[in-house]
């Protein structure tokens, strides 16, 4: 009997029901790492912009000024810039009614803002879900393969009269090899998606608190003449 126990060849000798496994897994943790890095560089220009954009908000720049700039053609808002301009622009068109009560004003700006963070975050999280599944399933699935190779292995043992440790090594080598590419699968996953949770959950913090501070600002504009 073949004893070679190499992974290479493990994978090369094992039944179609566990080598179809280990490559929905494989495929799995590809696509996994590739939404990773992805959502890594999302979430960081997100944060990037919001800080900047923070920055520029209250260094004392007129709010209709910065309306115009970032409404602009040459300029191509993101993340809280849109929020920002979503309400501006709620908020000037109410305005320019001129019999809308200043409350009615901020608080249809304010819906919009709403309307907008909402539209951004559903974007942040699209692939989260992915990594919950993956993260959450993977273990499962490797073990699925590893338990239908074990049986297959104890299956072609009853056919041997005098089973030794050498004939059943290989059988559940093998199938122990697709519960290893389950954790390998789920590990980064699972990882990726509680640091993408808590820094989106941090993101949608700063978002609600610029929409009330921003509000504060609007019911002042809103009461003067």
């Amino acid at each position: 009997m073949n004893t070679d126990l190499s992974i290479l060849h493990l994978v090369k000798e094992a039944s179609f029901v566990v080598q179809f496994v280990m490559f929905i897994l494989l495929s799995a943790s590809v696509a996994s790492w590739t939404f990773i890095f992805t959502k890594r560089k999302e979430l960081s220009q997100a944060i990037s912009i919001t800080e900047d954009f923070e920055d520029e908000f209250w260094s004392g720049v007129g709010l209709a000024e910065l309306y115009k700039k970032m409404a602009s053609d040459r300029f191509e808002p993101e993340g809280i810039e849109k929020i920002f301009l979503a309400g501006y622009r709620e908020f000037a068109r109410m305005r320019q009614k001129g019999e809308v009560e200043p409350a009615v004003q901020v608080e249809s700006a304010q819906r919009a803002m709403r309307i907008e963070l909402a539209r951004e975050l559903d974007r942040l999280d699209e692939t989260l879900p992915f990594l919950a599944t993956v993260g959450s399933t993977s273990p499962y699935i490797g073990l699925f393969g590893t338990v239908w190779g074990i049986m297959n292995s104890f299956r072609a043992l009853g056919e041997i009269k005098n089973a030794t440790l050498a004939n059943v090594a290989p059988g559940i080598s093998e199938a122990l090899i697709a519960t290893a590419i389950g954790l390998f699968a789920a590990i980064p996953a699972v990882i990726a998606y509680n640091r993408f949770s808590t820094r989106l959950d941090r993101l949608a913090g700063r978002y609600e608190l610029f929409i009330d501070e921003f509000v504060v600002l609007l019911q002042r504009q809103a009461h003067s003449k």
